[in-house]
């Protein structure tokens, strides 16, 4: 009687899309919270002080996708390169490939008869014994490789998400009471990353939490005091 193993799920966490949407949320809240408070303990007027922050999101935003873009990209080209470099070594050293296959294989405890029948297999159609060098070899995965574009905008909308968060009160006060309200709410906002961080990598969520919110209070009292001791009247 066959028995039916218990199915498992594994969340996405591939191709560069989640670390982009939480850093660059996390990002965003962070720098531009701090942005704005800095302002605001420079004791300059609240227009400014939203001016700094939407000019806080958009330089940011841009900044942000273009760094993960112009990063995604590069590292693509490099494993293009390294593919290239795997597929031209098939081509013209076949039996090398074929010996560092079934060596690789023989180190992680596979019988040396049953590695070799394994390799023969594999070495029969070229493009299957590029995708297993590239993962064995390589560690690397050349079907799953990050979208630059779709990279950038997860990136530049997640920070954008970010930063607008702690700028919402200026629009609708001004002085200390915008000023708690961008720090409460960025406190909010930040556990609330952290805690998502938590549960989906299966850690402490409130160590999670905590973290995050630590980082921001530290990023924003860094800059309340230099707006505090470098503070300017600006009119």
């Amino acid at each position: 009687m066959a028995h039916s193993l218990p199915l498992h799920e594994h969340r996405s966490v591939s191709g560069g899309l989640a670390r982009a949407s939480v850093f660059g949320m996390s990002d965003g809240l962070v720098s531009n919270i701090s942005l704005v408070i800095g302002f605001a303990g420079s004791g300059v007027a609240s227009n400014v002080v939203r001016l700094a922050g939407i000019a806080g999101l958009v330089g940011g935003a841009f900044s942000m996708a273009a760094g993960e873009y112009v990063s995604v990209a590069a590292q693509n080209e490099l494993i293009e390169r390294e593919l290239e470099v795997e597929r031209r070594e098939l081509a013209h050293n076949p039996e090398n490939e074929h010996a560092e296959l079934v060596a690789l294989y023989e180190a992680k405890g596979i019988k040396p008869e049953r590695a070799e029948a394994v390799v023969r297999d594999i070495m029969r159609k070229p493009e299957t014994a590029l995708l297993v060098h590239a993962r064995e070899e390589l560690g690397i995965d050349p079907d799953d490789l990050a979208a630059p574009v779709k990279v950038a905008l997860y990136s530049f909308g997640a920070f954008a998400v970010g930063a607008i968060l702690p700028v919402i009160p200026w629009f609708i006060g001004s002085g200390t009471a915008a000023a708690i309200a961008s720090i409460l709410i960025g406190v909010i906002a930040a556990a609330t990353v952290g805690a998502f961080i938590g549960r989906f990598a299966e850690k402490r969520v409130a160590r999670s939490a905590i973290r995050q919110v630590l980082i921001l209070v530290l990023a924003c009292s860094a800059t309340y005091l230099v707006g505090t001791a470098l503070g300017v009247t600006v009119t």
